[in-house]
């Protein structure tokens, strides 16, 4: 512990004599979550305000420096895209299934602002979530869930697709291949909602489907196999498509806790990747079924359950060769019930300086796009006259061929 506080402080004082130290290659990204239109598009908004309103957001992290946006494209079985598979989503247009009037194709209108403006655009996508709110949301009559009701489960107030069936998997690949092939993506990108989040301690309705896969495996490893098997399938369909074309994961915080696993992290996460949504992201780097994760390490410095500084040395030194970014939840800062650490205007840049002189770590990404809109804490201005000020252009994966020069 006390090794790890002198190399904070090493680290924070280098970056204090020096805090404009630049980076040739450094991702710098920014979350854009259309689910519940979080940051994009305004609600109701006419086609005219939804373009106006993302060309605004893109100006906004053009001047502070951003590199790269992570635009959700799919929430929930749906699509901001005319898309052969899914219903056009209800928040784009408030009603699921209706196209924009009058009509564009927002995911092209989106990719090409952003690399206009030198960005990178990666597709974010919920892999397994169909319908966000049962009963309350809007469901087209040609969803798939109509088509193949047997492919899904209904957990809390949400229903999913479920991640053991092979039909399943095959579908959400084909949704992929498809973006892969049309749209002129640098990255297709998946969060951390694999299997769900537990819900008051009620079991996932997979009992039945455990049962009739007549596997050896215990549930749990059964669970991370249906996972790694469309990972890495995921992986196989993109780079058969477009070989250049990045994979990434934005993972929760843990992996696993230190106390379940010789491997894993010195923290007390109530849950963790592996043991509660299956999602065993280790394996996949080791693998190279993703090209970079992004986890999300939304708590602070010295937090006393998931420290920031530790989590981001963890994660460097498991990196196996694939890229790093680092998510900073900058929402926390306006949060109404938010902590102490989170209203100290240093702490976001002494996240930054972490990652920055932490090897392994290539960037950082920032959640979400809304909250720079107020420039909270000032942060906005540390990005755009220091930490950010000189532009860098984002990493390069020497296992990918080189992409092609933007259309």
């Amino acid at each position: 512990m006390q090794k790890l506080k002198a190399l904070l402080l090493v680290v924070l004082c280098i970056a204090t004599v020096n805090p404009a130290w630049t980076q040739q290659y450094e991702f710098r990204g920014v979350w854009i979550a259309t689910v519940m239109n979080i940051d994009w598009p305004p609600q109701n908004a006419s086609v005219e305000a939804q373009k106006a309103d993302y060309i605004r957001q893109l100006d906004m992290h053009q001047r502070n420096g951003m590199n790269a946006v992570i635009v959700q494209v799919r929430p929930a079985g749906d699509a901001f895209y005319p898309s052969p598979y899914e219903p056009w989503s209800q928040w784009l247009t408030g009603t699921q299934g209706k196209a924009p009037v009058p009509f564009y194709d927002p995911m092209a209108f989106m990719i090409q602002e952003a690399h206009k403006r030198g960005m990178e655009f990666h597709a974010w996508l919920n892999p397994y979530r169909a319908e966000f709110s049962v009963g309350r949301s809007s469901i087209a009559p040609d969803h798939i869930m109509r088509k193949h009701p047997d492919w899904f489960l209904t957990y809390g107030i949400t229903k999913y697709f479920n991640p053991a069936n092979v039909q399943v998997q095959n579908f959400v690949i084909d949704v992929i291949k498809d973006i892969v092939r049309r749209y002129d993506v640098d990255a297709i990108h998946m969060d951390d909602y694999f299997y769900p989040y537990p819900v008051g301690g009620k079991p996932f309705p997979d009992d039945y489907a455990y049962q009739r896969s007549g596997t050896s495996l215990s549930k749990n490893d059964w669970r991370r196999s249906n996972v790694d098997s469309i990972i890495k399938n995921i992986n196989i369909a993109i780079k058969a498509t477009k070989p250049y074309v990045k994979f990434g994961v934005s993972p929760f915080s843990v992996w696993r806790n230190l106390s379940d696993d010789t491997q894993g992290s010195d923290s007390k996460g109530g849950l963790t990747n592996y043991d509660h949504l299956y999602a065993d992201i280790l394996l996949w780097m080791r693998k190279g079924w993703v090209d970079y994760v992004t986890p999300q390490l939304y708590r602070e410095i010295n937090d006393r359950l998931i420290p920031y500084e530790k989590m981001v040395n963890w994660w460097a030194a498991h990196s196996f060769g694939r890229h790093v970014y680092i998510g900073h939840g900058i929402y926390r800062a306006t949060e109404a019930n938010t902590t102490a650490a989170w209203k100290n205007p240093n702490q976001l840049p002494d996240q930054i300086k972490i990652a920055r002189y932490t090897p392994g770590i290539e960037g950082s990404v920032f959640y979400s796009s809304k909250i720079f809109k107020n420039n909270p804490l000032g942060w906005n201005d540390s990005l755009r006259n220091n930490y950010y000020r000189v532009p860098a252009k984002v990493p390069v994966m020497p296992w990918l061929p080189k992409r092609p020069a933007w259309e």
